[in-house]
C-alpha cells in the first residue's frame, strides 16, 4: 500500500472529515462498530509546525507536551498517513465513534484515556487533518492496525509520526 487517501479508500477507509469539523460538529457519522482509523495530512510535502505546548488533554494530571526536538524526531517526510488507531474487539467493547470521539475530546484539551496519537496535538494545523475510518467484521482492529504499522514501516522505515509503539 502506498498510504495515499485514494489507497486507503480502495483498502475500505471512509469518512475523510476534517478534524475541525468533527471537533464542532461531532461524530454523529462514524459508525458504531468496530474498526480501524487514520489520522492524515493533505498537505504531507510540507514542513510541519510544532507548537510548544500541546493543546490534549492533561489525563490523570500529565502533561502531554514533548520537547519540539522530539517531535522532529518522529517526524515522518512526505507521510500522508499520521496516526493509526483501533477501537474495539474480541476483548474490548470500544467502537469507531467512541474511539475517535475520546481522541477528539483529547484535542479539545479535555481530560480523557487517549493518550495514543497525542503527538498530533502539537501540530500547528492539527484542526486541519482529518480522520477516515474503516469499520471491520470479522478481522480483529489490533491485528489490522498491526498490520498497517507494519506496512508503513516497510514503506518508510519507521512508524507513522504520532504512533509511538509497534
Amino acid at each position: 500500500m502506498e498510504f495515499e487517501r485514494g489507497d486507503l479508500e480502495q483498502y475500505g477507509f471512509r469518512g475523510f472529515s476534517k478534524v475541525s469539523h468533527v471537533k464542532s460538529m461531532g461524530c454523529e457519522e462514524i459508525p458504531e462498530r468496530k474498526g480501524v482509523y487514520v489520522v492524515v495530512r493533505q498537505n504531507s510535502h510540507s514542513s510541519p509546525d510544532f507548537l510548544a505546548k500541546s493543546i490534549g488533554g492533561h489525563f490523570k494530571g500529565e502533561d502531554p507536551t514533548v520537547a519540539r526536538d522530539e517531535l522532529k524526531e518522529n517526524w515522518v517526510e512526505n507521510a500522508y498517513v499520521l496516526y493509526i488507531g483501533k477501537a474495539g474487539g474480541s476483548t474490548l467493547k470500544a467502537t469507531l465513534f467512541s474511539r475517535i470521539k475520546q481522541y477528539i475530546d483529547f484535542g479539545k484539551g479535555k481530560n480523557v484515556g487517549h493518550k495514543g496519537g497525542r503527538f498530533i496535538w502539537q501540530l500547528t494545523d492539527s484542526d486541519d487533518l482529518m480522520i477516515a475510518w474503516r469499520p471491520l467484521t470479522t478481522e480483529e482492529p489490533s491485528d489490522v492496525e498491526t498490520e498497517l504499522i507494519s506496512e508503513f514501516r516497510q514503506k518508510y522505515g519507521n512508524r507513522p509520526f504520532a504512533n509511538l509503539v509497534k
